[in-house]
């Protein structure tokens, strides 16, 4: 995480599309090194990787790097879209039609990474651009979350108007531990406020 935001900082908002697809790819290779390294010269942290999910956003457009099953969903006039794929054994088997997706929810391998960041020297990055508008939510999160809430409860947790955005966050994080959250559960909520020079 220190790598990734040390990489990061001072990115200047005159950057082009392509330019901060560029520089979020790098800072995740940037953090890949620190893992595999650290892993390659420690044999307590030997086979040692992660996930990573992060998003750099302008005004009206963003850019979403990732690797791993962490996800990133946009919510956007009440319709919740996954923007990443999951790196994972039962999505491929999903993908090439051997089981369904109700069977990937149950599968005992369901947690078995295909492409994680710090377990090899080369990893390959997913980097896409969004449309980011006023009134539209990203949610960040990791499997933490979507093994134990479903897309329809997330739905309903954002649609919670009594709850403001670190209450809605806060919702998910008690929804995933009450199913029986046993993995490090992380929630991050971004609202694109009507007000562009003010995001919540």
């Amino acid at each position: 995480v220190e790598t990734f935001r040390e990489a990061m900082q001072g990115t200047s908002a005159e950057l082009s599309m392509d330019e901060r697809k560029m520089l979020i790819r790098q800072a995740i290779l940037q953090a890949n090194e620190v893992v595999f390294d650290m892993a390659s010269r420690n044999d307590q942290y030997h086979n040692m990787g992660t996930t990573v999910v992060a998003a750099l956003l302008q005004p009206d457009n963003g850019v979403i790097g990732h690797i791993g099953d962490s996800r990133a969903y946009k919510w956007r006039d009440g319709v919740l879209t996954q923007l990443t794929v999951d790196h994972t054994l039962v999505n491929e088997l999903v993908k090439s039609g051997q089981i369904s997706v109700e069977e990937a929810a149950r599968h005992p391998r369901r947690n078995v990474l295909t492409r994680a960041l710090g377990t090899d020297a080369d990893v390959e990055v997913d980097v896409k651009g969004l449309s980011w508008l006023p009134g539209d939510l990203l949610l960040l999160c990791s499997d933490g979350l979507t093994n134990m809430v479903t897309e329809q409860e997330i739905a309903e947790t954002i649609l919670q108007e009594e709850l403001d955005l670190e209450g809605k966050a806060d919702k998910l994080v008690e929804l995933a531990l009450l199913a029986g959250g046993d993995d490090n559960i992380t929630v991050v909520l971004l609202h694109h406020a009507e007000d562009t020079e003010q995001e919540e």
